[in-house]
């Protein structure tokens, strides 16, 4: 197994998180995180402040961004991981995709009026430190504090999904668009979280395949919506495109994300990490706790 305590994937209150860079950065360097990156949806605002405290607190910092993208239908997200957070075609190409989310989240407002529930825009935007970006999550807080439900698993499943009263599909960037504006800034891209995405098969085997076709180098292995046997077959996959393995938390919230920084399992020992682009960059990695006489 690798054992580096890595977390590449993670949001603060500049998306959809609840806590600020600076206080994620802490939470990250108390989990034990030693390589760290704030990757909000579509948004570069908070790397200044994260970088600052994790090299503050001597954790490893990589710049990243999670972008929204549009596939075969489906919402997919990809991970700028390392970019250049002041690359003009980035910060161009993203500054459109949240001209998009405002849209998208006022029909999301007008859709739940009709289903019963007035205000829920203006309530969204309440949650929401960067009025840009106003999510799904934002209006799922919302809802559980208003009493319409008990806890955002729940505003999802009742509201917020397609096929509910919330949902508004909506289209993002390209899968080549994205691609290209992570690549333009010097970065990595990776799939994250590949198991959360309703493909078929064949859809999947032409996500991975465009995907490594467009220049995209890694895919999420280890992330807190996959189970052991999704780890297994992502790692699987990895080695079957030659894509390197990342690894990350999806944190959001304390009490809501599901696991928290530093805490997932070790990347699986038959993949080759992301972070071995960063060789020189790293701490030392751990060494596997010895076995124990019974």
């Amino acid at each position: 197994m690798h054992l580096l305590n890595a977390d590449l994937h993670s949001h603060s209150t500049a998306s959809d998180g609840s806590l600020s860079p600076s206080e994620l950065a802490r939470r990250a360097h108390a989990g034990g995180v030693q390589l760290w990156a704030l990757t909000d949806h579509d948004e570069l605002a908070g790397q200044a402040e994260a970088a600052a405290e994790a090299r503050r607190l001597g954790m490893v910092y990589i710049p990243g961004v999670e972008v929204s993208v549009t596939f075969a239908g489906e919402t997919v997200h990809i991970l700028g991981l390392d970019v250049d957070p002041a690359h003009p075609a980035l910060v161009q190409g993203l500054h459109e995709l949240r001209a998009g989310r405002e849209g998208r989240a006022r029909a999301m407002g007008e859709s739940l009026a009709r289903a019963g529930i007035p205000g829920a825009y203006e309530g969204a935007l309440a949650y929401a430190e960067n009025p840009e970006l106003v999510s799904r999550t934002h209006f799922a807080r919302f809802l559980v504090d208003h009493g319409h439900c008990s806890s955002v698993h729940e505003v999802f499943q009742r509201y917020l999904k397609e096929g509910k009263p919330g949902f508004v599909e909506h289209r993002w960037a390209g899968l080549g668009e994205a691609l290209g504006w992570i690549r333009a800034a010097g970065g990595v891209a990776a799939i994250a979280h590949p198991a959360r995405y309703r493909f078929s098969p064949t859809a999947e085997y032409a996500l991975f395949s465009e995907f490594k076709e467009h220049g995209g180098q890694g895919v999420e292995v280890t992330c807190a919506s996959h189970f052991p046997d999704e780890v297994a077959k992502y790692a699987d996959m990895a080695r079957e495109f030659g894509l390197l393995a990342s690894r990350g938390s999806d944190f959001h919230a304390p009490g809501e994300s599901r696991v928290e920084p530093g805490s997932l399992p070790d990347l699986p020992g038959k993949v080759t990490p992301i972070w071995s682009l960063w060789q020189d960059r790293l701490p030392a990695q751990r060494a596997p706790a010895p076995l124990c006489d019974a």
